[in-house]
């Protein structure tokens, strides 16, 4: 059965924001707009002047250029760990065979 959702107020580049989420989600919720608000305070205050919709867009690029290489990373590991299952099946095979 789904929880209903709770307000949750977050602050992000010190404007509040308000969002819906379970109770389970809270948390993360929170965690995420702390990381975000960070995030986009680095941004802003790397010294350009930008307005809050292009800091947005920085962060949402920087996170998201972040996503694809930790999938990237663990695609090649997953490939890597399948390919030694292969490679020691064979040779547990090859054994069983002796």
């Amino acid at each position: 059965m789904n929880q209903a959702s709770e307000p949750v107020s977050v602050t992000i580049l010190d404007r509040k924001y308000q969002f819906a989420c379970t109770p389970e989600e809270r948390k993360n919720l929170i965690e995420a707009a702390r990381d975000l608000d960070e995030r986009m305070k680095e941004i802003r205050e790397s010294g350009h002047l930008m307005s809050l919709e292009r800091i947005a867009l920085q962060a949402a690029l920087n996170l998201t250029d972040q996503v694809l290489k930790m999938q990237r990373r663990a695609a090649d590991r997953e490939e890597r760990i399948d390919s030694r299952i292969r490679l020691l099946t064979e040779q547990l095979d090859n054994a069983l065979k002796e």
